[in-house]
């Protein structure tokens, strides 16, 4: 259900809110086509390549070819599809996806996982905490998004920020293949998870691919 000062538009939830009272008004990604899901096989689970502790890698194989972390033929997908897509990890890590990606940015309200899942593609990661999570917190994770250097052409920050309900750890953070759970936003494997993960040619399939001109109007971009 679209919470206080969303719109419905076509059927799509749009959910506009102000940016604190100042620049553009936030517009989150639209939902995707309604259809038959998309259901992703198990994400095969593979050993962790790098020396961040609690990191859960997930098979990649061959896609991008550097990463060559798991037996042929469980790779995680990457086909795109206009439908909605049910995947086996949640925040998702990978799989099929919408063909067109969120913008980048901080989100104050969930965006659909198969937009959020394209910007991984790219190249993105992604912090998603529980919707209950402390003010004071969402603010330091917040603040951590604001402090990653811009990259690329775009300048954009690639890092995703929103809430998503159900998650099994007050604080996760996603990319292309791998996972962390956290429980503070201080966390010190945050910051090494980004320094690892993010628009990293070993380990973004689409390496370069934008994370603007998309859709959806973050809040803090």
């Amino acid at each position: 259900m679209a919470g206080a000062g969303a719109v419905v538009v076509a059927g799509a939830v749009l959910g506009v809110t102000l940016s604190g009272g100042a620049g553009p008004k936030q517009v989150l990604p639209p939902s995707v086509a309604s259809g038959t899901p998309d259901v992703q096989p198990p994400a095969l689970v593979v050993a962790n390549p790098t020396n961040i502790k609690g990191v859960v890698a997930y098979d990649t194989t061959g896609w991008p070819q550097a990463s060559h972390n798991g037996p042929a033929g469980r790779a995680l997908r990457h086909t795109h599809v206009l439908g909605p897509v049910v995947y086996s990890v949640q925040p998702p890590v990978g799989g099929d996806h919408n063909p067109v990606w969120a913008n980048c940015g901080t989100y104050t309200a969930p965006i659909p996982n198969e937009r959020g899942v394209h910007d991984l593609e790219h190249g993105a990661v992604w912090v998603t905490y529980r919707p209950g999570l402390p003010a004071t917190q969402v603010s330091r994770l917040r603040a951590f998004v604001e402090r990653q250097s811009r990259i690329g052409p775009s300048r954009s920050r690639y890092m995703d920020l929103t809430p998503y309900p159900g998650l099994h750890s007050p604080i996760v953070i996603s990319s292309w293949g791998f996972q962390l759970k956290v429980t503070s936003p201080t966390d010190p494997r945050l910051q090494r998870f980004v320094d690892t993960f993010r628009s990293s040619p070993t380990y973004t399939p689409e390496y370069g691919g934008p994370c603007t001109g998309g859709v959806g109007t973050p809040a803090q971009s």
